[in-house]
């Protein structure tokens, strides 16, 4: 091989390496798209859940996806609010925000309705939500929906109830706080408190649940093409017709996804006005 031509090789080498550590993919690739998860459990949990499905549903449509996560709920509001992510998993609040903001449009959704859960220790002398009045009640984050902001507008308007709530992040920590004692109750969703081990959910009582909603949406940015949209959609909604394919399905809360319309599905969450409850956090 003549000097030339190596100088050649070394040369194309070193370009591909350089685009690719910024980020651009050579020429020919494909840029992988990003899908944002809301952070309701620890970045380890939402790996393991996640990476073999989005594997899956790449493969299935011919799209190249990569997860992106993130430690706090304010941290993936922001960038979804600044439309960052191509693909997101957001709460059905997040819906309305994404669409005012950016423009996001849902793609799947699950089929089971989202219920928000208020848990109180199962020793715990409180019976009703009245009980908590002046309370110190946990929740994941400000704007997770049913598991803290429309509980939280529910205990105001319909129960008059008044409370003092504390924001920790996760929906563990919601369950360590009430059975630590740290807080009279906490708010989270059916779904996630199903998915506890027996030594938790024994320990702690439902007090109060939310009206269903339509669950949390995969959504996309407007400017993923309509193509590569239809292609995810339709790759996720195969996965219901292939037994092999529950586990995965289960695991990113889509036991049974279904086609989405923000019309019908998140819309009617507007007429809530929810909105004077959100808070805005520092990221």
């Amino acid at each position: 091989m003549s000097l030339a031509v190596r100088a050649c090789l070394l040369w194309l080498t070193l370009l591909s390496l350089s685009m690719a550590a910024c980020g651009q993919p050579a020429s020919g690739a494909s840029r992988a798209l990003t899908v944002a998860v809301v952070p309701q459990f620890t970045s380890l949990q939402i790996h393991k859940d996640w990476t073999p499905f989005l594997e899956r549903v790449a493969r299935d449509s011919g799209v190249p996806l990569a997860l992106k996560t993130y430690q706090s709920i304010p941290a993936f509001e922001a960038d979804l609010l600044k439309g960052i992510p191509d693909f997101a998993f957001m709460n059905p609040y997040h819906a309305v925000m994404a669409m005012r903001a950016a423009g996001y449009l849902p793609l799947v959704h699950d089929s089971k309705p989202l219920i928000g859960l208020l848990l109180v220790r199962r020793d715990s002398a409180a019976r009703t939500v009245k009980d908590l009045a002046g309370g110190r009640i946990a929740f994941p984050a400000p704007n997770a929906f049913s598991a803290s902001l429309y509980i939280r507008g529910l205990l105001a308007e319909q129960e008059g109830v008044r409370i003092e709530p504390v924001y920790v992040k996760t929906h563990s920590n919601v369950f360590r706080h009430v059975i630590l004692g740290e807080a009279a109750a906490g708010g989270t969703v059916g779904s996630v408190f199903q998915r506890e081990p027996a030594a938790v959910v024994e320990q702690l009582r439902v007090i109060f649940e939310t009206p269903g909603v339509t669950p949390h949406p995969l959504a996309a940015h407007p400017r993923v093409a309509a193509s590569q949209r239809k292609a995810v959609a339709a790759a996720i909604l195969k996965l219901r017709q292939d037994a092999g394919a529950a586990p995965l399905l289960q695991a990113v809360q889509m036991a049974e996804p279904v086609a989405a319309d923000y019309a019908r599905d998140y819309r009617p969450l507007e007429r809530l006005k929810l909105d004077n409850y959100l808070v805005v956090e520092k990221e």
